[in-house]
């Protein structure tokens, strides 16, 4: 657990009971679910040993989210970490709340041994995209995607920011 002096702003592991205020802020980047759904994803990610959520808030509702996820690679001998959701309340937004759920993400990173961050955003985020430029992220390729199943449209928004 972090504190951070954005007026009492805490970063910290995500527990089930963050159920609700997850599902309200992943409404908010574009993936309405209900709270009960929410729930259950919670407590699928909080199972997996190869990543983390972390989230942000005070005493009252959840101000934001990061969620990694630490990938082996064959070319590489240290595991990549991929941001799968970064969101920040609204009514939060232009506080830092951003830049302090990526640094504690990146300290949680390099705890688990990987050495590099990445991420995936939608062409069409452009605030993002400035966003993560100024946190010292660089574009370095081009992702395709295509859907396993048949009722999952190709171009489902699949990445932190993207709807």
């Amino acid at each position: 657990m972090a504190w951070s002096p954005l007026r009492g702003i805490e970063v910290r592991g995500a527990v089930p009971a963050d159920a609700a205020d997850v599902a309200r802020l992943l409404g908010q980047l574009g993936y309405p679910i209900p709270p009960q759904e929410a729930a259950e994803r919670l407590a699928q990610v909080l199972r997996d040993s190869h990543g983390t959520l972390l989230v942000a808030g005070d005493y009252g509702p959840l101000a934001g989210l990061i969620a990694l996820h630490w990938a082996p690679m064959l070319q590489d001998p240290r595991p990549v970490a991929r941001i799968t959701t970064l969101v920040v309340d609204e009514a939060e937004r232009g506080r830092g709340i951003g830049r302090l759920l990526l640094k504690a993400g990146a300290q949680a990173a390099r705890q688990a041994g990987c050495d590099l961050l990445e991420l995936t955003t939608g062409t069409q985020r452009e605030e993002a995209h400035a966003f993560y430029r100024a946190q010292g992220f660089v574009s370095t390729s081009l992702r395709f995607s295509r859907s396993l199943r048949r009722n999952r449209p190709t171009g489902k928004p699949q990445g932190p920011g993207e709807e």
